[in-house]
Order: structure tokens, then sequence, then C-alpha cells
């Protein structure tokens, strides 16, 4: 029987992404405290290394990062280009990997099982590293390992804008000494319940038995166990384009006040509307999420005419919202999303001359890319 090649996968993830997009957009922003996500409301999507310095993380409400560091300099993001940067980023790899995954706006994964038959994965890796910074001038870090998990966790030990390679049979030692919560999907929860049973670093998870773990943790017990020992089996998918674009805001205090929520609601469509023009797209769905405080998640969602319009999504948006919205309970997360996404469609709803309304939104978004997203928008998107 033919044995199967070791398993080579590599983890990119571009460094404190949104930030660092910001510093190219404003030099100026160069070491100093910084984050995206907006000032009050909001929460922390990405900070520098400054900000971090003072104990500021991302998913953090943006207030308790003011709190921590009141001369930091929060920003509301600039969203097309993080979207640009990202599609540059995603095209440098397309162009190289054989088998590649878009994990998120900031992190790939790569397949590269087979290739040291014919050169060394290591270098090549570096080489594609070392290209996106070249092209791009973003820093990003790669770890490499026998599978994602190995190879993402060796990533961050690789930050800020380096690389790490755990070679295979070594991943019990990489592992040992680390905390357990640098195991992905180890939260604050299962830290907790870890640290009550004396358990601190992952090779403290290895010398349990399985069966300490199940009783104490459930079946994540048993897949915390093995990840201790470097064994994980989640594959490489092949990237497909998006076939849905969406944005949503977990908010720092659960709110039942109408005019700030169908404030909110008109921001996420403008901007999700605005990627959807960058990418020459059009939306023929539209999908709300509602999440109250006690963690119940609702949805609801309406086909459309294929438009990439704010003015012709927006007021589907609100509609489905009055619809599905509990009245006079606090909503904890508002989301909002476009799906049944196509190309080259013409918009000819609402405008008679659909090229006119074309031109109208070029020049909107013309503004907003030259300018800043947020230096154009809706008086009632606040």
């Amino acid at each position: 029987m033919k044995k199967s090649p070791q398993r080579i996968i590599a983890h990119f993830d571009l460094d404190s992404f949104f930030v660092s997009v910001e510093i190219l957009n404003n030099p100026s922003l160069k070491g100093k405290p910084v984050f995206v996500g907006g000032a009050e409301r909001g929460v922390v999507a990405s900070c520098s290394y400054e900000a971090r310095k003072f104990g500021i993380r991302s998913g953090m409400p943006s207030k308790k990062a003011l709190q921590l560091c009141p001369q930091v300099i929060a920003l509301k993001g600039s969203y097309a280009d993080y979207g640009k940067f990202s599609r540059w980023v995603k095209d440098i790899i397309a162009a190289k990997a054989p088998l590649f995954e878009k994990a998120s706006v900031d992190e790939f994964y790569l397949d590269l099982t087979g290739m040291d038959t014919f050169f060394n994965p290591l270098q090549w890796t570096i080489d594609l590293r070392q290209q996106i910074i070249d092209e791009t001038q973003l820093p990003i870090s790669f770890g490499m390992g026998s599978n994602k998990m190995i190879a993402k966790m060796a990533t961050n030990e690789a930050k800020p804008n380096g690389y790490l390679q755990v070679p295979f049979g070594k991943e019990k030692e990489f592992l040992a000494s680390l905390p357990v919560n640098k195991i992905p999907g180890v939260g604050a929860q299962t830290h907790e319940v870890l640290k009550a049973m004396n358990i601190y670093t992952i090779n403290d998870i290895s010398l349990k038995t399985k069966a300490e773990l199940e009783e104490r943790l459930g079946k994540s017990g048993i897949d915390l166990w093995n990840k201790s020992v470097g064994l994980h089996n989640s594959e490489v998918k092949q990237y497909r384009e998006a076939k849905s674009v969406s944005s949503e805001n977990t908010f720092n205090e659960n709110t039942t006040d109408q005019v700030f929520l169908m404030s909110e609601l008109v921001r996420l469509t403008e901007k999700i509307a605005f990627e959807l023009r960058q990418d020459g797209k059009v939306s023929g769905c539209v999908a709300i999420k509602i999440r109250y405080p006690d963690f119940e998640t609702t949805s609801r969602q309406t086909s459309i005419p294929l438009t990439s319009a704010d003015d012709e999504i927006i007021p589907i948006v609100k509609e489905l919202f009055n619809k599905l919205y509990k009245k006079g309970n606090p909503i904890r997360l508002l989301g909002v999303r476009l799906s049944e996404l196509t190309h080259n469609a013409v918009q000819t709803n609402l405008f008679n001359n659909a090229e006119r309304k074309n031109d109208l939104y070029k020049a909107i978004d013309d503004v907003k890319n030259r300018f800043g997203k947020m230096k154009l928008k809706r008086a009632s998107s606040g």
C-alpha cells in the first residue's frame, strides 16, 4: 500500500491588517497607538502593536480601549481599501499556490503537500511572502506545519512580520510550553475550567487522560487532548468567490433606541453596497439579522430586483427590520447581508435612466475612495 505524502500546510496572516492599511494611507500613524473600530459604541477590529502595549485587544469594546489608552487614535475604518488589499494579496497567492483557502479578509491557508518532490516548500513560501510584502508594502507573517492548527499557531508565534516552520515530528515539542489559551478555540470559559484543573500549559493537557477532560468539558475535551499532541484533521478548502457580502455590529450596550438602530441599518447597508459596487456586482437578495441580550438570534430575507444601489436596498432593509423586530426588546447585535451576487447586471428600477444612476453612484464612490469612506454618507446614517 502506497504511503500518503506528509501534509505541508502554510498559514499566512496579514499583521494588524486594517491598521497596516491605514498606515499606508497615512504614514504619520506609524509608531503610534491606533485602533480601527469607531470611537464610542463599536468594538476594536484591529489595533497596532503600540496599542497592544496598553492592553488593547481585538474584540474589546472601543470605550474600554479609550480608557486603557486615552491618547489612542480611533479610526472608523476604510473598508473599501481593506477589501482592495485583501483581493490583491489573494490574487498573488492564487497565481502561485496549487490549493489555497481564504479563511478571512486577512488569513489564508495553503496546502503545499507533495511540492517537496520538486523544491523546498519553506523557501518557496518565504519567497511568496516577500513578493506580497514587495508588491503591497503590507507586513505579513506565516507559519508552516503538518496541519492547519499547527501552521496557524506557528504564525501567531512568528508575529509580527516573521515566519516559523514546525518540522514534522516536532509538533508536541513546539506546543508543550505554550499557554493553553494559545490553542485556537480555547476561550475564556474553557480557560477557567482548565485552570481549575491545574492545567496551564498545553503539555499539562497532554498529561491528562481523555476521560478526565471529557468529564469536565464533554466531547470538546477529547478534541482538546488531540490538539495538545498536535493532531488536527481539518482540510484546506479550495477558495471559491464569496456568494454573499455582510456586515454586523455588536453594540457595547444593548439598545432599544429606534433612531440609533435605523441609523445603524443605513450605515451597514451603505458599507456593503459600496463594497459590492467596488467588485462590479449586484445583489438579488437582502437579509437582516437581530441578536437579543439572551443570544436569541433571528433573521429574515427577501428577494429584490438586481441592484447595488443604496436607495433601493435601504427601504427594504428597514421594512425587514420592522417585520422582524420584537418591539421594545433591547438589541445586542444588528447585521445586514446581500446575497445571490452576480456581475454585469443593469439596474433599471426607480430611475428610468439606469446609466444616469450608475454615473451618480460612481461619482459618490470616487469621493469615498479619494477622501475616505466616511466623508460622504446619508444624514440618516449618523
